[in-house]
């Protein structure tokens, strides 16, 4: 599916090579036809978008967005499972999941990194790659209202995520997220408490439960910190590379 790779060049920080290659995105998700066409113009408003801007001030409001605000991380188990202290066997078992699909990630990002994890589904049967992607179909739907919130265009790709997973979202799930707090990316103060709350712990009917006993969290149990061994890394640079055949997004490290 290779719309799903092109979700995840969008979510990538803006490299002139992802701009550049904002034609062929395009091209891309209209080729493939599997979002209907308010999606299709979502996303094509948000390459627009990231032309028009200056490349720079791009950069920096992904920053300010994804890196800064923690309820608006890419990291797909800061919002799965908090800070619930397995999450360093819940990477191993990610990975474990992406060897035995005969995925070999090409990035130093953590394998929750949500361009990775999409890239990786794209890899997958169709079936299974929309199977795959909506058991966080709750996050995308959180994310997709916090950007709406902001009036962001990056919304639309999370709008999409939510399309193409067809997932039936799960309530509980959702008010879980929604609780959450949201402050905005100029809040230092809030932003350093969210950052700084104490750990997260997960009943019945809570956002990890929501997973599903064979859904994304049962499988690569609860998520904590990054365990030894596993270092914290920088972001990676995303490689893109089109051809006349499609695009062929890739991570690079």
């Amino acid at each position: 599916m290779k719309t799903l790779k092109v979700l995840s060049a969008l979510l990538t920080y803006p490299e002139p090579e992802i701009i550049a290659a904002g034609p062929e995105l395009k091209a891309v998700i209209a080729r493939e036809g599997l979002l209907p066409k308010p999606y299709r113009a979502g996303l094509e408003q948000l390459v627009d978008d990231l032309s028009a801007h200056d490349l720079y001030d791009a950069q920096e409001r992904y920053i300010l967005l994804f890196d800064r605000t923690r309820s608006l991380s890419l990291h797909l188990f800061e919002h799965v499972h908090g800070e619930s202290r397995d999450r360093g066997q819940a990477m191993v078992d990610l990975i474990k999941l992406y060897e035995d699909g005969g995925y070999t990630p090409t990035t130093s990002q953590l394998p929750d990194f949500l361009p990775l994890f999409l890239e990786f589904a794209a890899t997958r049967a169709p079936a299974d790659a929309i199977e795959l992607i909506g058991q966080p179909g709750h996050v995308f739907a959180a994310l997709r209202e916090r950007l709406a919130k902001r009036q962001s265009p990056y919304a639309a790709v999370f709008a999409a995520l939510v399309a193409l997973s067809k997932a039936t979202l799960s309530e509980p799930a959702l008010a879980a997220l929604r609780a959450e707090p949201d402050p905005e990316p100029e809040d230092l103060e809030a932003l350093d408490a969210a950052w700084e709350e104490e750990e997260v712990t997960f009943g019945p009917g809570n956002a990890a439960d929501a997973c599903g006993k064979d859904g994304l969290g049962a499988r690569m149990r609860q998520a904590g910190r990054p365990a030894p061994g596993l270092e914290q890394p920088s972001r990676a640079t995303p490689a893109t590379i089109v051809s006349h055949a499609g695009i062929n997004i890739r991570q690079g490290g």
